[in-house]
């Protein structure tokens, strides 16, 4: 599929090619900087190097704000230091280790790509440290990708070494660039964070940043964490764009998912090829956890990923992840109408308990 007839495919497969690694996001913040600039996006971060992506002024005090939410980072390998030939490298992020020997490695350096294979590695049940042969210089802290392809588009699919959380970051910034010229009723931000592979380290950041330099708001903040969640039997690719209501660790926020799924019924209803799922996705735990344990008002969703973390199951080896291509679509379609009508929403279960209200009220009388 030629990704120069569709704008958002173009940034998914522009966002998805760049190197990345916890703590070591330099060439994902560059890239969201320039599209801010082009796009005229206001931007601003915090100390830790989060950035806050926003349309229009800033928020007035006691309005609500809508934040979509994806991370930077990837499992990689972070150049540590050199002897001759061998490499020493940390290694961050979930693979198992027998997949680390299956697929050379390209450390991205300012000269150029180097490539490098896996000598052994150490750290349980995750490996924590690698070290690798390569025949060139590698400066300390560059991120090293599995070798494996950048971006591909087929019929139905597109693959990348890094879906996990770029494809869900590209997502957000197509939907606030569509934005610009739509005026949703409140105000709209993205929030892209960094080192979420090692446990939310930029998310945490963001909650435990000091008044003055937060970028998000606990009273007024509508947070919506993206991610590129391991497929499940119940969730499978193709099926849609996946309301998640918890990961591994907890449960989000039921009003704020509860106005989710009716935002995605009436798309539906008015869109009937958009495609919905909603499911508890136990592969992982996300940042809506760290939002919600922290008190804030947050809720999730997610595209079923293909090979997570590069693993692919069936042979042990490692590959591309890959996401499906109208899953994509139809997040991008959600986070759209959600801009539209999120101005709507009122915490606490507002609608349901009309619901439930109206219904007493019309059979309570059986009761006696």
């Amino acid at each position: 599929m030629p990704t120069s007839r569709h704008p958002s495919l173009q940034l998914l497969a522009d966002l998805c090619s760049l190197p990345t690694a916890p703590f070591v996001e330099h060439a994902v913040v560059a890239f969201v900087t320039a599209l801010a600039k082009k796009h005229h996006l206001r931007l601003a971060s915090d100390p830790a190097g989060n950035l806050l992506l926003s349309l229009g002024p800033p928020p007035r005090k006691g309005q609500q704000r809508l934040v979509f939410a994806a991370h930077m980072d990837h499992p990689a390998f972070v150049s540590s230091h050199q002897d001759g030939q061998t490499l020493h490298a940390h290694f961050r992020g979930g693979v198992l280790p027998n997949y680390l020997f299956t697929a050379p490695v390209l450390f991205h350096t300012p000269s150029g790509p180097v490539r490098a294979k896996v000598v052994s590695t150490a750290g349980d049940p995750y490996p924590t440290s690698a070290i690798l042969h390569t025949t060139r210089p590698v400066p300390a802290n560059t991120p090293g990708l599995f070798d494996l392809t950048p971006a591909k588009f087929t019929k139905t699919q597109f693959l990348s070494r890094v879906c996990d959380d770029l494809a869900g970051a590209a997502a957000a910034l197509s939907a606030l660039i569509q934005l610009k010229t739509a005026k949703p009723k409140i105000p709209v931000a993205v929030l892209l964070t960094r080192a979420e592979e090692v446990g939310f380290i930029g998310a945490l950041a963001a909650v435990h940043a000091p008044p003055k330099s937060a970028l998000l708001r606990k009273t007024d903040d509508l947070l919506l964490a993206i991610e590129c969640s391991a497929e499940q039997p119940h969730a499978p690719q193709h099926a849609g764009v996946i309301l998640r209501v918890g990961d591994r660790t907890s449960i989000f926020n039921s009003s704020l998912t509860a106005f989710l799924h009716d935002t995605a019924q009436t798309l539906q209803k008015s869109t009937p090829t958009f495609k919905f799922q909603r499911a508890l996705m136990p592969g992982g735990t996300c940042e809506s956890t760290v939002y919600d344990a922290f008190g804030y008002h947050a809720a999730a969703v997610c595209l079923p990923l293909g090979n997570y973390h590069n693993m692919h199951r069936p042979t042990q080896t490692l590959a591309p992840e890959t996401i499906s291509l109208s899953d994509y679509h139809h997040m991008v379609e959600l986070f759209l109408a959600l801009a539209h009508s999120a101005h709507t929403y009122t915490p606490g279960h507002g609608p349901l308990k009309t619901r439930l209200t109206a219904r007493y009220a019309a059979q309570k009388h059986l009761l006696g």
